[in-house]
């Protein structure tokens, strides 16, 4: 009989128990070996040669590898970054260690555990929209996109009118959304800032109906914290802030006090970054901390790259494809790619000839981590999120 070879990958600890398992090793063996099946890469910035050095020699000492820059060994650099290379086994030794170091390795050892705590992902779990409740991680929830503004991107206005976006937004019930987006404000290349009472006047009548005629829950698009707090009394499940707390002082107030979700969207001015991902996690641990300081609870934050945002093209592709390195967090993921310029740019189409670029993004995002896509087109994209967990075992 002829022996067969062949490769085989695991994401994360439990896919590495079945694979063991269906070797044939007892269940004993098998949570023994599993953390040897796993591998991954941890990048620390800023360090210290010093640190750096204790960090490289503990972790050989376990059997993995810490990549170092050229000058840590003579302390000829004053910083560097640290790439840590290693299965979850040699970590598990490796932190061990590393607390009982100085120079504030103790600490961060802490850190570099819950990173990969996080990256093994999060079990579903269900996250109360004020009443209404979302399952997470089951598989991937789908977001309506209903923009009440006379001068959206890809709509350009198509649902300005209240009574045509109440039918839109039953429509894509139907379809199949499992959160219906309302936002007052388009936020196009080179769009007009839309004064409060104005925003207010284009999303109130439809929120109020949209609270009493439709199951899904329903969140608010805006980065005004007036505008939140009138949808919320109203009956928002949802807000969803473009500026992550950082635009109006007063939003993550208004956040805690009415104890909602909050989607933290990447957003910055400019396309300067050290490292797209690296920097995108910082700044999400840093609306994190306005939250918590606030009284909003991390286990209510869900994030979202901001495609679109702050990035060029070749960003954006970026971000997508290293998605799954913003499991770091421990958060759901949004993403929000549809009918974007990045795929009018990338395909050289307009916004009403990108549903299939949109699909892409979709199906590759969801493969990267996506736990939700917020699109135009729920019908087609609810069947291509689908097909994807179906793909995926979700």
């Amino acid at each position: 009989m002829d022996i067969r070879v062949y490769s085989i990958e695991t994401g994360n600890k439990e896919q590495a128990l079945k694979k063991i398992a269906w070797v044939g090793a007892d269940e004993a063996g098998s949570r023994y070996m599993a953390p040897k099946a796993v591998h991954r890469l941890v990048m620390l910035e800023g360090m210290q040669p010093r640190q750096a050095n204790i960090i490289k020699q503990e972790m050989l000492s376990k059997g993995g590898e810490a990549a170092v820059a050229r000058g840590v060994i003579d302390c000829s650099i004053q910083e560097t970054r640290v790439l840590l290379m290693g299965t979850l086994k040699q970590y598990d030794a490796f932190l061990t260690k590393l607390k009982s170091q100085p120079f504030g390795l103790s600490a961060l050892a802490d850190r570099i555990k819950q990173v990969l705590k996080n990256l093994e992902g999060f079990f579903p779990f269900e996250l109360d929209c004020r009443g209404k409740t979302l399952r997470m991680g089951e598989r991937t929830l789908v977001m309506g996109i209903l923009n009440v503004t006379p001068d959206s991107f890809s709509e350009g206005g198509l649902f300005y009118d209240h009574g045509r976006a109440l039918e839109h937004a039953h429509q894509m019930v139907a379809d199949g959304a499992d959160i219906i987006d309302l936002g007052g404000e388009s936020t196009r290349p080179g769009y007009e800032p839309v004064a409060e009472e104005e925003e207010l006047e284009r999303v109130m009548p439809v929120l109020k109906r949209l609270i009493n005629e439709i199951p899904a829950p329903v969140s608010i698009d805006t980065t005004k914290a007036n505008v939140a707090r009138r949808a919320l009394e109203a009956g928002a499940h949802i807000l969803n802030d473009q500026w992550s707390l950082r635009s109006d002082p007063e939003m993550a107030s208004v956040a805690a006090e009415y104890g909602v979700p909050v989607i933290f969207m990447h957003n910055q001015k400019g396309t300067e970054y050290r490292d797209l991902i690296g920097d995108m996690v910082e700044y999400f641990q840093g609306s994190i901390e306005i939250a918590m300081a606030a009284g909003v609870p991390p286990e209510r934050v869900i994030v979202d790259p901001g495609i679109g945002f702050g990035k060029t093209v070749e960003q954006n592709l970026e971000a997508i494809r290293r998605l799954g390195e913003l499991r770091c967090l421990g958060r759901p993921i949004l993403l929000g790619t549809s009918r974007k310029s990045v795929i009018g740019k990338t395909l050289n189409l307009p916004a009403d000839q990108r549903v299939e670029g949109t699909a892409a993004t979709v199906a590759v995002g969801i493969a990267n981590g996506a736990d939700i896509v917020r699109v135009h087109d729920v019908r087609e994209m609810t069947r291509v999120a689908r097909m994807t967990d179906a793909i995926l075992g979700r």
